[in-house]
């Protein structure tokens, strides 16, 4: 009887690995590429309409500590930035961790989102800490650069 649970737990732990060699390297592309694509495409909306996206900071969004012209500065080229980084894999980690604090900044910014966008941002907000704690996998700059020069 322990022989054939132990046989089974063999089997099952075998076929588990296999199945992560191919699914978890695309989780990984896929959870930078969502949340990349997600943040990129905010940060052009906020560029399409600078004058909304002054009156946005200066009036409804609600950031700590920044003026709301460096909030409205710094927000717009952290979207465009960071999101690009972290398609490519490049630097994921750190660009990761700095995305999430900027994901919780929107959301404590803005109180609308608390109704509207607060689970978005918990997705986002998961998304990116997967990529952060377990990397960007090997399909990255981060892993190709790893191997050419280490």
């Amino acid at each position: 009887m322990t022989n054939s649970i132990k046989n089974l737990a063999e089997t099952y732990d075998s076929l588990v690995s296999k199945l992560q060699c191919g699914f978890v390297p695309l989780l990984l592309l896929f959870c930078r590429l969502w949340v990349a694509w997600v943040f990129f495409n905010s940060g052009l909306v906020k560029i399409a309409s600078w004058d909304s996206t002054l009156y946005l900071f200066e009036y409804e969004y609600q950031v700590p500590i920044l003026p709301w012209q460096l909030a409205a500065y710094m927000g717009t080229a952290a979207e465009l930035i960071l999101p690009v980084f972290v398609a490519l894999g490049l630097l994921t980690r750190p660009m990761g961790a700095i995305l999430f604090v900027f994901n919780i900044i929107a959301v404590v910014s803005y109180p609308l989102l608390w109704e509207k966008g607060f689970y978005d941002h918990q997705l986002w907000g998961l998304m990116i800490l997967i990529f952060v704690v377990w990397g960007p996998g090997p399909l990255s700059a981060d892993k190709w650069l790893r191997s050419k020069f280490l």
